[in-house]
């Protein structure tokens, strides 16, 4: 079991300032609504880790010793079935969690889709600081309902939507989902590759790159660079999501 200890003002400022402070992901993680002392138990079991693009956070089927707090950076998540195609069911950015709800194993992938840092927390200790603080306790399950309200999102688009309805969808919610980097002007970040992209929304990468090249024709979006885009027509995008042909 964990054992919270009290810190002295001056041990408690130095932490914080030291790395809580600076971590730009608080202010969108379940760390924004804990006390400094609360944010000191954290600190004292957290892990500071950097990882590249394509390193590896967590293996299927490894043992789920571990829960992440993404701080900066961008994340997929997959599963690969049994012939070998992979299916991304999610992506996620600075203050997702991962592993909040994992067995006894992970079950699912998670790696770097670019330069990231993350904080990690041994399973066992954050348990035990969530036992021990209600702030943290209601913040973690404000997140599983946020995570719930994602996962019914992904049915409908795999299920009900067409390629293009899939697509528009994507690109409308995408920006909300990176708070650090927020978009402006109407433009789309996108860290992950077309591949990438189609592996989500369950589509092939010919599939992807043809529905982009009509939204690109119909002047709906404009591509800035591989990686973002200038939505030119929001309310026309939005009605393609919503089945309005």
């Amino acid at each position: 079991m964990l054992e919270v200890r009290s810190l002295s003002n001056a041990c408690l400022e130095r932490r914080q300032s030291a790395v809580c402070d600076t971590c730009g992901a608080r202010p969108f993680s379940v760390c924004a609504s804990l006390k400094p002392e609360d944010m000191a138990v954290l600190d004292a079991i957290a892990e500071q880790l950097s990882l590249q693009a394509d390193a590896v956070l967590v293996r299927e089927g490894d043992p789920a010793n571990s829960v992440f707090n993404i701080t900066s950076g961008s994340v997929r998540l997959y599963k690969l079935l049994a012939d070998g195609r992979r299916q991304i069911i999610g992506f996620l950015f600075a203050g997702d969690f991962i592993g909040l709800a994992a067995g006894d194993e992970y079950g699912f992938s998670a790696e770097a889709i670019e330069p990231t840092t993350a904080c990690r927390f041994r399973k066992t200790d954050y348990q035990a600081a969530v036992r021990s603080r209600p702030a943290l306790e209601a913040a973690l399950l404000d997140r599983a309902m946020h995570e719930l309200a994602a996962a019914q999102k992904q049915m409908l688009l795999l299920g009900r939507k067409t390629a293009r309805e899939r697509l528009a969808s994507f690109l409308l919610d995408l920006p909300g989902r990176d708070p650090m980097r927020p978009s402006r002007d109407n433009r789309v970040r996108l860290p992950m590759t077309r591949a990438e992209m189609a592996d989500y929304l369950g589509l092939t990468i010919e599939t992807v790159s043809r529905e982009l090249t009509k939204l690109k024709n119909a002047q709906i979006i404009q591509a800035l660079s591989l990686h973002e885009i200038e939505v030119e027509r929001p309310d026309r995008l939005q009605e393609l999501a919503d089945g309005e042909v």
